[in-house]
Order: structure tokens, then C-alpha cells, then sequence
């Protein structure tokens, strides 16, 4: 496939986003090594072209500029780069074709997050913050294993209809979605803030539960009111 002329500036620009927002990454201790990846949506004519721009599989964060990005169709078929796309590629894609309201997708492994998924546990509702950005408890998704799609559809099947933006996969780690590349790496960044306090709390009690009206009642707030408009 050839990137259509038309969407070359649009590419471009996600590329400039995407090398900075993997930046973000490390800087917030979500990843080590060369773990770990964001992807943006390019909107195409008519949704059917629709691409993606995403890391490199196993380049190391401080060779990730603009340049290194590569850009792949929804179904994960490399479009323009000399460099295989991440391993999660296709898990992207599927969350891509599936969920039309995303355009950011982020994976870490970052501890806290990853430590509740070890343990196939939610993550409760127990913090403002958590109402805030999620809207209620973090959810669980199934066990898969990278090689095919099969990530991508447990992180669809766990996040249609649920407030939150992130999920834990079993045993492997979290994924978080957005609007934008952006809001999904802030929700990262916050869901490994809430797991480590979370976490902590449960050493010394049981952490209380929030009502859910006063859930709604945050969620709300946050989302249409808090912050410019």
C-alpha cells in the first residue's frame, strides 16, 4: 500500500506526536528497556483508510525520533518504514477497527499496574482520582498471548461500554485508550499513580469504597467542567 498524497502532512504531524509522546513514557517510569508503545490514529476519506502511526519493534526510547516511527493500515500491514512495527501492532489495529471514537492506543509495563494484573484483580474504586479519569474501578481483561489479534480483542470486548480508558490484561500488563495518543498516555500515567496508592493503602487496611452517585457525580465534573474549555 502507498501512503496517499492526501494524508502526508497528517502523517507526518502524527509521527512528530508519537516520537514525543514515547518520550513521555520513561519519564514517567512506565516502561524499561525497550518495552512498552504508543500509537496514533491518521483519519482517513471515509474510515475504511484509516492508518496508524507506531514504534518500532525493540528500538531502544532514545532512538525514537519523527523518523524511526513507522506507519501501518488497521489491519497492522506495514505502510511506510524500514523497521518492523511493535509486537502489540496488531492489537492496535484491532482496537483501531473496533472502536471507532479511539485515536491513541498506549501499552506499558509499568509495576503497580502490571502487579494487579498479575493477580487477575480490579483495581477498586477507592480514590477521587480514580472517579475522576475512570469513572469506577479498572477492569481486568482475559489472558492472550501477543501473536495475533488476541489482545486487541480482549481489551474491545473489556472496555465496550465501560467508563474507564484502561484495562489490565491478565498476567501481562495494562492498555490504555483515548481520543487522542495523548489522553490515552495521561491515562497511563494516572493508572499507575492509582495502582501504587492503591496498592500502599491495602498494606495498612482496607481501603474504603466510594459511593457509586458520588462516582458519577466526579466523573461527571471531571469530564464536562474540570480544567479550560
Amino acid at each position: 500500500m502507498t501512503l496517499p498524497d492526501c494524508l502526508r502532512a497528517a502523517v507526518d504531524e502524527a509521527k512528530t506526536r508519537v516520537a514525543a509522546l514515547h518520550a513521555e513514557l520513561p519519564r514517567w517510569d512506565l516502561v524499561v528497556w525497550t518495552a512498552g508503545n504508543v500509537s496514533e490514529r491518521v483519519r482517513g476519506t471515509g474510515g475504511h483508510d484509516d492508518l496508524f502511526v507506531i514504534k518500532p519493534s525493540g528500538v531502544s526510547y532514545d532512538e525514537l525520533d519523527a523518523d524511526a516511527m513507522v506507519v501501518c493500515d488497521l489491519d497492522g500491514k506495514l505502510v511506510e518504514g524500514s523497521r518492523n512495527p511493535s509486537s502489540d501492532t496488531a492489537a492496535h489495529g484491532y482496537v483501531y477497527r473496533h472502536m471507532a471514537e479511539v485515536g491513541g492506543v498506549v501499552h506499558t509495563h509499568s509495576t503497580y499496574a502490571a502487579a494487579w494484573s498479575a493477580r487477575g484483580e480490579e483495581i477498586p474504586c477507592v480514590l477521587t482520582m480514580m472517579a475522576d479519569e475512570f469513572g469506577g474501578p479498572v477492569p481486568v481483561g482475559p489472558f492472550a498471548i501477543i501473536g495475533d489479534d488476541s489482545i486487541g480483542r480482549g481489551i474491545v470486548e473489556t472496555l465496550s461500554g465501560h467508563r474507564s480508558p484502561a484495562v489490565l490484561m491478565q498476567n501481562h500488563g495494562p492498555f490504555t485508550i483515548g481520543k487522542t495518543a495523548k489522553a490515552a498516555v495521561k491515562a497511563a500515567v494516572l493508572l499507575e499513580e492509582v495502582a501504587r496508592a492503591v496498592h500502599i493503602s491495602r498494606q495498612l487496611g482496607e481501603p474504603v469504597a466510594i459511593e457509586q452517585d458520588a462516582i458519577d457525580a466526579l466523573y461527571d465534573r471531571y469530564q464536562n467542567v474540570y480544567g479550560q474549555r
